[in-house]
């Protein structure tokens, strides 16, 4: 969840910032500058990554049948998306400053020199984000053998690969078919203490209970 809150986040900045240089006479300034690269890439590279590993915690469980775990999760998101930022948001500051995106030696003029340690700053921070990278990796394939035991649906979800269990049979569904009776969308209960009505529930059917303790199996919000 976190990840794709950040995803969100890093959209709604790209209607932000993406419009100023929308502008023709905005554009005509900052276009050879490091405005547009860091605008591109935290838009197009570091957005789909998150996507990429908002579904991974995500379907993990259900590919698996373990848990990832939660703890290394949060660290792994909060290092990665303080990182991205601290990237890319002081090129934008480069570009508003003038600072061409294609030299190769941003140290002749002397109002680029001026600049370097803005560069350096963003030289660490790339190496930083990229080490919290080991984080998601150890993660990963330690959950694989020692992450503990998945449930079926540990995230309460209505779609329909949470109604078999978690890895599924070759079949995905062991041979017995889910009947589907709710779109997708409809997921309130009107009875009191429930969370979330699957799918598979009958309209008239009382439908899934909320635990009392989340189970031991869920890796959180990640």
């Amino acid at each position: 969840m976190l990840f794709a809150i950040g995803f969100r986040f890093i959209l709604r900045y790209r209607r932000t910032l993406g419009d100023i240089s929308g502008a023709p006479a905005v554009d005509t300034m900052l276009h050879a500058t490091y405005y547009v690269v860091g605008h591109f890439h935290i838009v197009m590279g570091v957005a789909a990554i998150f996507g990429i590993f908002a579904a991974t915690y995500y379907w993990f469980p259900k590919m698996f049948g373990r848990s990832m775990d939660e703890g290394l999760g949060k660290l792994h998101f909060w290092l990665t998306f303080t990182g991205v930022y601290c990237i890319f948001m002081p090129m934008h500051f480069l570009g508003v400053a003038g600072g061409i995106r294609r030299y190769a030696d941003s140290t002749g003029p002397s109002y680029l020199a001026a600049l370097q340690p803005v560069h350096e700053f963003m030289t660490i921070a790339a190496f930083a984000t990229a080490a919290a990278q080991l984080i998601f990796f150890w993660n990963f394939f330690r959950s694989l053998t020692r992450g503990a035991p998945a449930s079926a649906n540990p995230w309460n979800a209505t779609t329909l690969e949470w109604a078999t269990t978690s890895p599924p049979p070759r079949d995905n569904f062991g041979g017995q078919f889910p009947s589907v009776y709710r779109v997708p969308t409809n997921t309130a209960c009107r009875a009191k203490q429930q969370t979330f009505c699957p799918r598979t529930s009958r309209r008239k059917e009382r439908c899934a209970r909320a635990r009392a303790e989340p189970e031991k199996s869920r890796s959180g919000p990640i």
